[in-house]
């Protein structure tokens, strides 16, 4: 495990990296003896400066719950992140592409919860009844460390890689659709990148909330009434550049879409 005085300098390290739009080598690499604790403490600092600075909390990432992104990735079990006020971007919105460091999309779901989840023992059916809906949503994947052989504690402490997230769609209860087979067709510059199903994350993306609020109890957090929550993404990350339209067409759900200018 790392000292009090290394996770301080790493949360810095990642402050500035976000400040300046800049990638840093490996923390795996420098430190060999991190844990996954050690991340969370790191991802924790950052979290806590953010909202000291008058941020505010609205939810929540899950990450690395899908069979594609484990294998692009090369990671083998989930992780999570926050999502701040700052991150959430309405569907049709032309977004800045130097506000990251660089640019990959996800598809995903966006659970909306009407009531808290407290774990542990938090299960599918839990989850099922404290969501308000859901909502097709974008990530915006925004990487501060170098990509090429990271490992979990790499992403953890860098909030899962977490830039941004888009909102669009429409709301549907849970109990109106199966979620499993929720498809999704992902666009750019109206040319069809990839495709995917909502149950290949964990066999149902309810199962990815319930893992993470069972998560959160380890570390004595719990998922909140009107927290927004992405379940997890069903298609592998897709490399945006300046310029490029970014669209989702959900069964359904309806559409998600943005610009990067």
């Amino acid at each position: 495990m790392l000292t009090p005085e290394e996770i301080e300098t790493i949360a810095d390290e990642l402050v500035r990296a976000d400040r300046e739009r800049t990638i840093v080598p490996k923390l795996t690499t420098r430190y060999p003896e991190m844990t996954i604790e050690d991340s969370y403490a790191i991802q924790k600092i950052w979290t806590d400066r953010r909202i000291a600075a008058g941020r505010r909390l609205v939810g929540h990432k899950i990450g690395l719950t899908s069979k594609v992104m484990q294998l692009a990735t090369g990671i083998t079990e989930p992780d999570y992140g926050v999502i701040l006020d700052d991150m959430v971007i309405e569907s049709g919105s032309v977004v800045e592409f130097d506000r990251f460091s660089n640019v990959r999309i996800e598809v995903e779901l966006a659970f909306v919860l009407a009531k808290p989840l407290v774990g542990p023992n938090i299960t599918i059916f839990d989850v099922l009844d404290a969501t308000a809906y859901v909502v097709p949503a974008l990530e915006i994947l925004n990487a501060h460390i170098e990509l090429e052989g990271r490992t979990i504690v790499d992403t953890i402490s860098d909030n899962a890689s977490t830039g941004a997230i888009v909102l669009g769609g429409r709301p549907v209860p849970v109990g109106e659709l199966d979620l499993r087979w929720i498809s999704a067709l992902l666009y750019r510059n109206e040319t069809i990148e990839d495709s995917g199903v909502a149950g290949a994350v964990l066999g149902h993306p309810a199962m990815g909330i319930a893992w993470l609020a069972n998560k959160l109890a380890q570390h004595g957090q719990s998922l909140e009434a009107g927290e927004v929550v992405l379940a997890g993404s069903f298609t592998k990350p897709m490399w945006v550049e300046r310029g490029d339209t970014v669209h989702a067409e959900y069964q359904g759900l309806g559409s998600v879409t943005c610009r990067f200018l």
